[in-house]
């Protein structure tokens, strides 16, 4: 299956799993203990797949404030610049509107900040770290 789709199987969840795992525990050293949470069972989780192989993930849940948290928006090193992540947050956001979200928050690392800002997004508040990593928190409407 080619494109970005709604991960429904097992199998598709261990994928999304290991292009995190890739990006977040290998690249950028955030711990693998805490890169799966007790949110993984309340989200949903969206894969990103090209010639037979998974290069990018994103998953979304709804926040305490009724927004759709937007989380783990991951692209595999070697599949950059291919528009994976905008394919990726397009899903996503669908999906979060046709669910009855109104909203999208987001925490960006700040190098991706722009690329969110490109969506709509705006920055709410102050830089702050999460994972060692340093973070801003997006949102954006999805009525539009």
């Amino acid at each position: 299956m080619q494109g970005v789709h709604r991960v429904e199987t097992a199998a598709a969840f261990r994928e999304a799993l290991a292009v995190r795992f890739a990006v977040f525990v290998d690249e950028q050293g955030v711990p693998a203990s805490i890169e799966v949470d007790d949110h993984e069972s309340a989200a949903t989780h969206f894969l990103a797949r090209t010639d037979g192989r998974a290069v990018g993930t994103a998953r979304y849940r709804t926040a305490d404030s009724g927004a759709a948290k937007i989380e783990r928006v991951a692209v595999r090193a070697d599949a950059r610049g291919e528009r994976w992540g905008a394919r990726l947050m397009d899903a996503v956001e669908t999906d979060a509107r046709e669910t009855g979200h109104e909203r999208a928050v987001l925490h960006a690392q700040t190098r991706a900040a722009d690329f969110y800002a490109r969506r709509g997004y705006e920055r709410v508040g102050d830089v702050f770290e999460e994972a060692g990593i340093p973070h801003v928190e997006m949102e954006r409407s999805l009525d539009e």
